[in-house]
């Protein structure tokens, strides 16, 4: 009764049409459908296996399990020697394999299209079409009460050169989406650092966006991965599929995404990635994007207006230990990106009279240093990855000249089964906290005392802020789920001068 509730609820919030007919949908699902719950739901192009898929009594081959799944070029352990060195542990799914986050829909809601599906993808090509939507409503403190709407249509697209052409170890994928909208944080709450809903036009409103679209190779039989073309950065570094659960942290936390070099999701930007897999628990991966402004280019097609300003270099390490007899499997990520950008001193412009005081220093390139990490706490059901429990915690390190946020600092959860009945729920729980770069809090302190304005959307002096958020999804249906979403903000804006404000909302997710 508590979803039927739920989604009537919804319905009377929502203005827009598109969410009416969701809402309606997912209403009549929840009074009508009998859901197999036990039997599972069919696994579409995402990488993670979806909650439901029976546990299986052997290991199944990696090549068979996963594409995106690489093989160890050496066949023992690192540090996972000192937990289980006698257990092989066991590896049939690969959190950070995929080079986009998948929508979290598992199944389809059109189930009559699994042959034609097949058909095609016995052929070389399978594709996913899926809907997001985001209703954010601002209901206590910020600037003022009320609600906003964003949505994306995403159309992913596989193509198997080997099975097409004959092409050993060839693919290609390409992304295409559409965003319209508008962004919470900017209409009720008043921050313009940090975005509230993780669905925000960005890409300009535009039809026919393209994300992503970069050829794939892989050699000496799946041991090393090369990727060419136009990649989203923070969809292949500083992401998982348990941070895309939720709406500020998605595809990657905002001191990561926020900043010039790491391209954020729909904004691509020309590059490769090499990915191997030293021993069974290491993941190296490494490469040289272009770096450019992430408003520029708002089409995803006019690659000729760009203007790249230097050369991103990143680099992620990735431990992958499985602890415990129940094999509980932990990514803990250690990453480095030096963005070559001459980047301004963030003290911006400052009185003459203080110049000598607080010169500017000339032109800087971008480091930024981060940690990931989350650990299954326990397993629920089944052998794959997502089929249980985590902690999360994270750190992000950015230099202070050049940045808006200097760090942050993040720690969560994310549990699987937590209500008797509703073994395949999720709820989810993350405090982060940001600290402005202290070149810009020192310029717009220098600016108070001249009595010059702070700047556009500035209230004064910025220094931090801080974010709780929560969510419970419930898969209604395979290729359907909602998720009711909390978020409270304190300190909007970074300053004491906006209330702390309190939001609720709902997400809704269709698979095709």
């Amino acid at each position: 009764m508590g979803t039927h509730l739920f989604c009537q609820n919804a319905f009377a919030m929502f203005q827009s049409k598109t969410i009416r007919i969701y809402v309606l949908y997912c209403l009549y699902l929840s009074l009508s459908l009998s859901i197999p719950w036990g039997k599972g739901f069919a696994t579409p192009v995402p990488i993670a296996v979806p909650a439901g898929v029976e546990e299986h009594k052997k290991p199944t081959p990696l090549h068979h399990s996963d594409p995106n799944q690489l093989e160890a070029l050496f066949n023992t352990v690192s540090l996972s020697y000192l937990l289980n060195h006698s257990d092989d542990a066991l590896r049939e799914r690969d959190l950070n394999a995929g080079y986009f986050v998948p929508t979290q829909a598992f199944g389809n809601l059109v189930p009559q299209l699994k042959s034609p599906r097949k058909w095609m993808m016995d052929r070389g090509y399978s594709f996913q079409f899926s809907y997001k939507g985001e209703a954010m409503a601002n209901v206590g403190g910020g600037v003022s009460k009320g609600m906003s709407y964003a949505h994306e249509l995403t159309w992913v697209n596989n193509f198997d050169f080997e099975k097409m052409f004959g092409w050993k170890g060839w693919s290609l994928h390409a992304v295409l989406m559409e965003r319209a909208g508008r962004e919470v944080s900017y209409d009720h709450v008043g921050d313009h650092r940090i975005l509230l809903s993780e669905v925000y036009s960005m890409s300009g409103h535009m039809a026919a966006h393209l994300a992503d679209i970069y050829v794939e190779k892989n050699f000496i039989h799946n041991k090393i991965d090369i990727n060419l073309g136009r990649i989203t950065l923070t969809h292949t570094y500083g992401t998982s599929v348990l941070l895309c659960t939720f709406m500020v942290q998605c595809s990657a936390p905002p001191a990561l995404k926020g900043v010039q070099g790491w391209s954020v999701y729909p904004k691509a930007t020309w590059g490769g990635t090499l990915r191997l897999r030293p021993t069974r628990d290491l993941v190296v991966r490494t490469g040289v994007y272009e770096s450019a402004s992430l408003t520029e280019n708002p089409s995803g097609w006019s690659w000729g207006s760009e203007k790249a300003t230097g050369v991103m270099l990143p680099i992620e390490v990735t431990w992958e230990p499985f602890i415990g007899p129940r094999k509980l499997p932990g990514h803990y990520k250690f990453g480095f990106g030096h963005d070559t950008t001459g980047y301004t001193d963030m003290v911006g412009t400052i009185p003459t009279s203080l110049m000598g005081q607080y010169y500017q220093h000339r032109p800087e390139s971008r480091d930024t240093f981060y940690f990931e990490a989350d650990q299954m706490v326990y397993r629920s059901h089944g052998n794959h990855q997502m089929a249980g429990g985590y902690l999360m915690a994270g750190y992000i390190h950015n230099t202070p000249q050049v940045s808006v946020f200097s760090d942050q600092v993040y720690v969560g959860t994310s549990l699987l089964g937590l209500i008797p009945g509703r073994p395949f729920d999720r709820f989810g729980v993350m405090y982060s906290y940001y600290q402005i770069g202290s070149r810009l809090n020192l310029g717009q302190r220098l600016k108070g005392i001249a009595g010059l304005p702070y700047g556009a959307n500035v209230n004064g002096p910025q220094s931090h802020t801080a974010i709780l958020e929560a969510y419970y999804g419930i898969p209604v249906a395979p290729g359907l789920l909602i998720q009711p979403s909390f978020e409270y903000q304190i300190r909007p804006g970074e300053t004491s001068a906006i209330p702390n404000a309190t939001l609720v909302g709902l997400k809704v997710i269709g698979n095709l």
